[in-house]
């Protein structure tokens, strides 16, 4: 389907992407940008990468204004609710992008790690959420704003699981913000479309165990499509579901190349 191209006498959608400076962040923070947003970025540590993707948006035509948050810190995230209600008047767009992705040892528990990934994972977007709520319900879209939630296939209770429990935490965190997508899906509906991505792999970590050659064979040994995704590729549907899917809400989009069948 060809995309329709930006009204000029209508103002721009503006879209909020959090954890924004790197990889599935960045080139969703970027297609939004070609489609014609606005954008509000957030950066906890990577500011130097994340003020060069400002730049980027801005050599594309569009606005973007960069906040650092810390979404470990319940504080942090009022404060940042209050600095993008100060820059903006309507918020049409809100990408839960950022995220917590720790190991944890096979049979440890490390209470503190695990209160982090849920708060940084699934209590943070909802927070963030029902904060940014009177500035996404005068958001310009004919079909209302969008949230979108970066999820993860090995998260979903379905024949894809997480390897070994080493990333249980991780795993728990993410079921959660799952299960918030389809519950403000209800909530928030009919003014508000709430929908979720969920990756396989579309970029290995850089560092770890599964930054390791042999193991990344592993994996795409049991992905049909027989490779990795691409940021660019998740960004889209991300893309899709805030701009596009107007009839879509509750919904969850697998960018997995297959591997949830095996």
């Amino acid at each position: 389907m060809a995309r329709t191209p930006p009204d000029p006498a209508r103002p721009a959608p503006v879209a909020l992407v959090t954890g924004a400076a790197r990889r599935v962040g960045r080139a969703t923070a970027l297609a939004l940008a070609d489609a014609g947003c606005d954008l509000l970025i957030t950066w906890n540590t990577s500011e130097n990468e994340a003020n060069t993707l400002a730049e980027d948006v801005r050599e594309r035509g569009r606005a973007a204004t960069s906040f650092h948050a810390d979404l470990a810190n319940p504080g942090g995230i009022d404060n940042l609710i209050g600095a993008i209600s100060g820059v903006t008047p309507h918020l049409d767009i809100l990408v839960h992008n950022a995220s917590r992705y720790r190991p944890a040892p096979p049979g440890s528990f490390d209470p503190e790690d695990a209160f982090a990934h849920f708060q940084v994972n699934a209590v943070a977007p909802l927070h963030l959420t029902t904060g940014l709520l009177p500035l996404l319900r005068k958001s310009a879209l004919d079909a209302g704003a969008a949230v979108v939630a970066m999820l993860d296939i090995h998260a979903l209770g379905s024949g894809s699981r997480p390897r070994k429990g080493t990333f249980t935490p991780y795993a728990m965190s993410k079921a959660a913000l799952t299960e918030m997508v389809r519950a403000l899906a209800v909530e928030l509906a009919p003014d508000i479309r709430v929908n979720g991505v969920a990756p396989g792999v579309v970029a290995f970590p850089e560092a770890g165990y599964e930054s390791d050659a042999e193991m990344q064979q592993r994996y795409l040994s049991r992905v049909p499509l027989g490779r990795s995704g691409t940021p660019e590729e998740a960004a889209e549907a991300v893309r899709w579901l805030a701009l596009e899917g107007t009839y879509c809400t509750g919904e969850i989009i697998k960018v997995d190349g297959g591997r949830e069948l095996r």
